[in-house]
């Protein structure tokens, strides 16, 4: 790569136009848009590539379920064929199910003998022998989501793929031991579509309102922050932090005991928490799971806790808040990162049905519960009665269009096809798979920093936030963290490895994290690029300390 002499060592003053001073109040994800604008420019007058490691969308897929999703698709049109058929006008039927399970079977058995076919041969033995499924019905149900002529039936969810997903999260997030009794779900368009629907149905049933104060765990997921500071919203958030280090400056993205006694405040109404954590990509360690549920059971047994565990296929024996605290727990999951499907849009939310919310919800006050039974009153005879997962689902639709709910057909039977192939993968080897490219990529990143990789066995290593600030200050010295923090913004970070080398990534203070931090995506990219970044990272933090050198700064002698 051609270097550019150009250009200081951390774009000192650049950060200071008006233009970038207003990109500081930019969410990480709206900047990176504007890093990559000048990452591009960057890379147009060098022979290098731009490296975008700011978006978290995995560049695998999972292809055997969606060969299955495909033969289900072909199937399901020759059943539409078979109830009524005409060819020259390009007009069917709908599927019919009286004897549609044996045609599947024939259909299967005509078909070559792949990976697709093998799993739905598998599902259907699954369905029928663990499950005790009506094999008629559930291949119907499979058959008409395949063809998405139905608005859904529940709304909530359809009722096979229901249990295969309670099958699903049971082996995938509460490392299968699920806690006793059933949760209720609800198939969602992705993590973003639960979120919103979330906060909405706490607020309009009176669960959560104006001015009342709610826990991050942070940092976190930028939504997190940002849903509560709209004006329809007006919460106050406090941070219960992930502040913990090594002897050595590292951070370890978990929770002092400090920060989680904090939850005591009864003026705290609900704690959010990532788990395992974006962007410090950890899961809560057992300790802090223990101190947790005991200040739960003794302390708090009214706080809500929403766990977003998105990332908790990527942490062996990784185990919900939700396992451990079903009463208290909204659990919410998608599906996009471990199956790399971020445009499928399918995410999950969870409810046991022995929960706070409902409890909560017949304890209002008469002139509260008037005013839900008036908003719920035109789909139920018995508006009081709706649980707080059933008022989910109609306030996703404004209520007045609840007979439309739910999630669309053929996206629950693509989302009930990544479950068996989870739950049929009985060596885990794709979820082994998935494990192995993020953590060698990650090792990869360290490798090109020249910096040792310490074994975490609750990293997901799905993404990595370095925090320089922190390991400047236990390497180099109080001395040399002072002058850059005197010279220069915590933004030069992200702007001089875009101008300078074309990499993108995303600020870590957009996250509520360590100022002088930034997040690498170990997902998006090929693997040669990982090493790369890290020697482009290591270059920007060689470039500061020349900086105070000439300035009259004295690094360590073993320095490297």
């Amino acid at each position: 790569m051609t270097e550019d002499t150009s250009q200081d060592t951390l774009s000192a003053g650049e950060q200071e136009s008006p233009s970038d001073s207003e990109l500081r109040r930019l969410s990480p994800f709206e900047l990176k848009d504007e890093l990559i604008q000048v990452a591009d420019e960057a890379v147009k007058t060098r022979a290098a590539v731009m490296l975008n490691a700011g978006r978290g969308n995995p560049n695998w897929i999972a292809t055997t379920p969606r060969e299955a999703f495909f033969l289900m698709g072909q199937f399901a049109l020759a059943e539409s064929r078979r109830a009524w058929d005409e060819p020259g006008v390009g007009l069917a039927g709908m599927p019919r199910s009286p004897g549609i399970a044996r045609r599947l079977h024939d259909f299967l058995n005509a078909s070559d003998d792949d990976a697709g076919v093998q799993l739905l041969r598998d599902a259907l033995e699954y369905g029928e022998s663990m499950l005790g499924f009506n094999p008629d019905r559930f291949v119907w149900e499979l058959t008409d989501a395949a063809i998405g002529d139905n608005y859904p039936v529940p709304d909530r969810m359809l009722v096979h793929a229901e249990r295969i997903v309670h099958e699903y999260l049971a082996r995938e997030l509460f490392a299968g031991r699920p806690p006793p009794g059933h949760f209720d779900l609800f198939a969602v368009e992705g993590g973003t579509a639960a979120m919103t629907y979330i906060f909405r149905s706490l607020m309009v049933n009176g669960l959560l309102q104006k001015g009342d104060t709610i826990a991050l765990g942070a940092p976190i997921f930028t939504p997190y922050l940002e849903i509560p500071r709209l004006e329809e919203f007006s919460l106050h958030t406090v941070d219960i932090q992930q502040s913990a280090h090594t002897k050595d400056g590292v951070h370890t993205w978990q929770y002092p005991d400090s920060e989680l006694r904090k939850l005591e405040d009864p003026r705290i109404k609900a704690f959010f928490v990532v788990n395992p954590s974006n962007p410090g990509a950890v899961a809560i360690q057992q300790e802090s799971v223990d101190r947790l549920v005991e200040l739960v059971r003794t302390r708090r047994p009214d706080l809500l806790i929403l766990t977003d565990d998105v990332y908790g296929t990527f942490v062996n024996g990784f185990r919900s808040l939700a396992a451990d605290l079903p009463r208290n727990t909204l659990l919410v999951y998608s599906y996009s990162k471990h199956f790399g499907c971020t445009g499928w849009r399918l995410g999950v939310v969870a409810l046991h049905q022995d929960n706070i919310l409902d409890e909560a919800l017949a304890r209002q006050p008469p002139a509260q519960r008037a005013l839900m039974e008036e908003r719920y009153g035109s789909i139920t005879l018995n508006p009081g009665k709706l649980k707080f997962i059933d008022r989910l689902v109609a306030d996703s639709r404004a209520v007045a269009l609840n007979h439309t709910a739910g999630l669309s057909l053929p996206q629950q039977l693509q989302m009930t096809l990544f479950s068996l192939f989870s739950l049929l993968d009985k060596d885990n080897v794709y979820k082994k798979r998935c494990q192995r490219i993020c953590q060698e990529r990650l090792k990869a990143l360290f490798d090109g920093m020249g910096v040792p990789l310490r074994d975490d066995p609750l990293r997901t290593a799905y993404y990595q936030t370095l925090d320089l600030e922190a390991w400047c200050r236990e390497h180099i010295g109080e001395d040399f963290v002072r002058f850059v923090e005197e010279h220069h913004d915590p933004l030069d970070i992200v702007f001089t490895l875009a101008r300078r080398h074309g990499v993108v990534l995303l600020n870590g203070s957009g996250f509520e994290g360590p100022p002088w931090s930034a997040r690498v995506s170990l997902a998006n990219l090929d693997d040669d690029a990982y090493p790369r970044i890290g020697q482009d990272l290591r270059d920007v933090v060689r470039r500061a300390i020349d900086e105070w050198t000439q300035a009259g700064g004295v690094p360590p002698p073993d320095l490297h």
